[in-house]
């Protein structure tokens, strides 16, 4: 599966995901941020950047309001080895720049990241993702 193919599943996912609450409701929904991320894994990191997620960062992102959608990596190669994706959602995009910086001064953070400094992806893309309806 390309990635470009991954994304756009993705960001279609998210987008229902926001749009799951209005049905039947004549009052406004919450305007909520969901923020897209792709790491493109360093050859071999796959499983350390994996268990990092699981034996710590959602811990912290759940400490710093950030609420995880999922986390997924592609089913068929070469995207399978080196492509992690998953979806935030922050009440706003001002809760999310303020949910970052308390995530990233979070000392349990700075150690979890200083003793796996080895980078373990080359390169990592952003997206912040309005409910389009």
């Amino acid at each position: 599966m390309k990635a470009t193919y991954l994304l756009s599943f993705l960001g279609g996912a998210a987008v229902m995901l926001g749009m799951s609450g209005l049905s039947g409701s004549d009052t406004k929904p919450p305007h909520h941020v969901y923020e897209l991320r792709l790491y493109h894994v360093k050859e071999g990191k796959m499983d350390a950047l994996k268990a990092r997620f699981g034996d710590h960062t959602d811990a912290i992102f759940k400490r710093h309001n950030m609420k995880s959608i999922g986390y997924w990596s592609p089913e068929d190669a070469p995207d399978s080895q080196n492509l992690f994706v998953y979806i935030l959602e922050h009440p706003s995009r001002q809760k999310a720049e303020k949910n970052w910086a308390a995530f990233q001064a979070d000392p349990e953070w700075q150690k979890v990241k200083k003793e796996s400094e080895e980078e373990l992806w080359k390169r990592q893309k952003t997206q912040k993702l309005n409910r389009s309806t």
